[in-house]
């Protein structure tokens, strides 16, 4: 299996355009998977369920462990972002409700189901390669990209800030894995 391998992402300037030019140093794939990231983030924020489809398919077409990878350490860094000084259930209860009721009034194929997935899947409560295969790949990735796009409005960063870091931080993390 092919991973993301990607060194180490410089979080300098941020490139906040559509056009964000991700790291020539980062594989293709890496690239591939930000610019797939970013673009579904982007429709969601924009709450345009055409233009999500679209970005929901190229998600889809990307290697599914990858991308979730990516998604989850985007969902977990911002995740302490929001929360400093730690995650109880009511926090997790909120971001879950506020998904449901910015989402589903225009995107209501949104699996409500997977929403809880991908949070106890990014926290590490369920390793996302061992959970059952209940849930179809492109409802997991829609939800991410929801609690993604909601975590970012509660933190206030830039989309481009969070997938580079994300990057980054898989990037170092199969680079310890390595022999």
């Amino acid at each position: 299996m092919s991973r993301v391998s990607a060194g180490r992402a410089k979080v300098g300037h941020v490139n906040t355009c559509d056009d964000v030019k991700w790291p020539e140093y980062w594989p293709q794939v890496a690239r591939d998977i930000a610019g797939a990231v970013k673009a579904a983030v982007t429709a969601v924020q924009d709450e345009s369920a055409s233009a999500a489809v679209e970005a929901f398919g190229e998600l889809d077409a990307l290697p599914f462990e990858q991308v979730v990878s990516v998604q989850s350490g985007i969902v977990r860094e911002l995740l302490e972002m929001a929360h400093p000084d730690g995650l109880a259930g009511e926090d997790i209860q909120a971001v879950l409700e506020r998904c449901v009721r910015s989402t589903v009034p225009w995107f209501p194929e949104l699996d409500v189901a997977a929403l809880a997935e991908v949070l106890t899947g990014a926290l590490g409560v369920v390793d996302v390669d061992e959970r059952p295969q209940t849930l179809a790949h492109t409802a997991y990735l829609q939800a991410a990209t929801v609690v993604i796009v909601d975590l970012l409005r509660i933190v206030r960063i830039p989309a481009v800030v969070a997938i580079r870091n994300a990057v980054g931080e898989v990037a170092r993390a199969e680079t310890v894995e390595m022999p």
